[in-house]
């Protein structure tokens, strides 16, 4: 674990940076912890302070002058296939509660399901106590796939909650379950007021369906929020969320399954959302965020989604949607999370360096 050390000092101090050509002119992209296994969330604490989740169970907290631990505390996660300890939330009052949230694949017997845990994170950062699930979904299921599982702190304090359809296809129309959907909760894990109402037998939490596997979640500087999600074979999609909306999955899409089979009925129909923006092929998206333009002011607004498939950061920005400019180099290899730092700058999870990156203006 010295090497996480070593690593997250010499960033600090600006070394190690590489240069990288941009829409707005050079960056530099620095290394900031290394030695990371399957990492998959990274959160800013207060103070400059860090917490990045590994997939395996490990959640790591970075201090501002680069001491480390790993955080002790957490409950049995199911560590299988596409699931395990996936997102982390800071909320905005930190500073006061010291509480954070965690999305996670809960085990269940032999099953999983999408969960999340509230905890309080010790002073020294080593200790999360008070540990509770305010949620966990309905029908959890052996098979791997499609946790979905971001989280994001919507404008009032509520929360939201990405959860994919499990690979359970039809479910993701079934608003009796929660596969497939975008959810609303309090943060005791209740349904959050002003939720839709999707009919009796529907279950209260359910903000969006129609999913397939959102992965990326983030505001908009107007509040608003926004997913993405991974298509089959093609048709990786950008939404936009709206109260009550059914986005389509497995009804329309754009693109097929990986057998080749045409999904459903075509790539629209009348009661369903398009999509804002698709990608065919797909990119398989991962982590976004959209740009205050600290900065880089040019970039004000736009979002920015993480490329698992394709090695790249995707800039997107415009009405209709699209992709402006792809930024890549060798740290950007299947990148996993992207966040905006409170100083401007744009810190990145890749998956294929095991590193957490950090990049902002050249000098």
């Amino acid at each position: 674990m010295l090497r996480l050390v070593l690593t997250f000092l010499l960033a600090a101090s600006g070394l190690a940076a590489a240069p990288l050509d941009t829409s707005v002119g050079r960056v530099e992209v620095a290394p900031v912890v290394r030695g990371l296994d399957e990492p998959w969330s990274v959160g800013f604490l207060p103070g400059g302070g860090l917490l990045i989740t590994e997939r395996d169970g490990r959640l790591l907290h970075v201090g501002r002058g680069g001491k480390h631990s790993e955080v002790a505390g957490l409950p049995p996660i199911a560590a299988v296939g596409q699931g395990g300890l996936l997102d982390v939330l800071v909320p905005r009052d930190f500073r006061q509660r010291r509480e954070i949230f965690l999305s996670y694949a809960r085990p269940e017997g032999r099953s999983a399901g999408t969960a999340v845990m509230r905890g309080r994170l010790s002073e020294d950062g080593g200790q999360l106590t008070q540990v509770k699930t305010i949620f966990s979904m309905t029908a959890p299921s052996r098979k791997g796939q499609h946790f979905g599982s971001r989280l994001v702190e919507a404008r009032d304090g509520t929360l939201f909650l990405t959860i994919g359809d499990r690979g359970d296809r039809p479910s993701a129309q079934d608003v009796t379950r929660h596969n497939g959907s975008v959810l609303h909760l309090t943060r005791d894990g209740a349904p959050a007021p002003g939720n839709p109402d999707l009919g009796p037998d529907a279950q209260p939490e359910i903000w969006s369906y129609g999913h397939r596997n959102p992965q990326g979640a983030a505001l908009d500087l107007q509040g608003d929020l926004w997913v993405n999600e991974h298509g089959a074979r093609g048709g990786d999609e950008v939404n936009r969320i709206r109260r009550g909306a059914n986005y389509g999955w497995p009804v329309i899409a754009y693109g097929r399954h990986y057998s080749g089979a045409k999904i459903g009925e075509g790539t629209a129909k009348s009661g369903m959302e398009q999509p804002e923006h698709y990608w065919d092929p797909s990119i398989a998206p991962s982590g976004m965020m959209f740009y205050s333009g600290k900065l880089w002011p040019a970039w004000r607004g736009d979002l920015f989604v993480g490329s698992l498939k394709f090695d790249y950061i995707s800039r997107l920005d415009g009405e209709p949607l699209r992709e402006r400019e792809q930024i890549k180099s060798a740290a950007t290899e299947r990148v996993r999370d992207i966040r905006e730092a409170p100083d401007g700058s744009i810190w990145f999870l890749s998956v294929g360096q095991g590193t957490l990156y950090r990049m902002t203006p050249a000098n």
